[in-house]
């Protein structure tokens, strides 16, 4: 018995050694960047029959930093190469119609996310494939134009240390009800993205749990206003991009100095009316 179980877990090494080797050679640095990206072999692709996805534009152009891996997955599917146990690089294939470009008006890229070591989405590349091939973008997808960016204090939305809706107050409403006039005057709505942040002060799990909640409220908020819930992504960002630090304070000047990186900030791209 004791022979059979070291020969399962040699095996088990052994197999999760041959998954963590599975990668591209990729040195990824702690906040999910790297000075030099490798690529599998395209031939290599190993889902989609081997061959690779037309993806959604609409979708592609609203992958943002910050994302976890279930709301890439939701945009963009599962990735397409193998990249071992619990990778911090998801890759794909894609093909773009490019009438005049590429082979017989299709360009044919890989398309590269970076994680932080937190497993959220930091960093994108893209590499060509094929004689006349063009990428949407070299870093991360393009995005269609931005109508405006609504920053709204979490302290005039919500009770607290709150994040339901039921603890979000009238000026709140009010401000959100306004936002969703707004979207519904543009031309086109191409997407929506909401971020919600914390201030410093507690620990980065809470922090992002908490920034996560109320951002999904809001999104459910103008969801409810009409807007269509498909093209809103919200995304908590936790004591991210803090924008006072108020070094020095403490206690209540403290709180009421770091109020401002307490915030949701609305990203709205599409199309103003001519």
């Amino acid at each position: 018995m004791k022979t059979t179980n070291l020969k399962n877990i040699v095996l088990l090494a052994a197999a999760v050694a041959a998954l963590s080797a599975c990668g591209t050679g990729t040195v990824i640095k702690d906040d999910g960047t790297t000075d030099e990206p490798k690529w599998h072999k395209p031939e290599s692709v190993n889902f989609d029959k081997d061959q690779g996805t037309f993806p959604n534009m609409q979708s592609l152009s609203q992958v943002r930093e910050g994302m976890t891996k279930d709301q890439l997955y939701e945009l963009l599917g599962r990735p397409q190469y193998s990249d071992g146990w619990r990778p911090r690089e998801w890759n794909y294939l894609f093909h773009f119609s490019t009438p005049g470009q590429g082979v017989n008006g299709v360009s044919t890229c890989q398309y590269k996310v970076l994680f932080d070591t937190d497993s959220y989405a930091r960093s994108f590349y893209w590499n060509p494939v094929g004689e006349g091939s063009v990428c949407p973008g070299q870093s991360q997808p393009a995005a269609a134009p931005v109508a405006k960016t609504y920053t709204l204090g979490a302290d005039a939305l919500f009770a607290f240390d709150r994040a339901d809706l039921g603890s979000m107050n009238a000026q709140g409403r009010e401000s959100l009800d306004r936002l969703a006039e707004d979207i519904q005057k543009l031309e086109s709505l191409e997407s929506i993205t909401v971020y919600g942040y914390t201030d410093r002060l507690g620990s980065a799990s809470y922090n992002q749990r908490l920034s996560q909640r109320r951002a999904n409220t809001v999104k459910q908020y103008l969801a409810d206003r009409g807007i269509p819930a498909e093209k809103i992504t919200a995304i908590g960002r936790g004591k991210a991009d803090q924008v006072e630090p108020c070094p020095g304070l403490r206690g209540q000047a403290l709180r009421d100095c770091l109020q401002p990186n307490r915030r949701i900030v609305v990203e709205v791209q599409g199309n103003q009316p001519e």
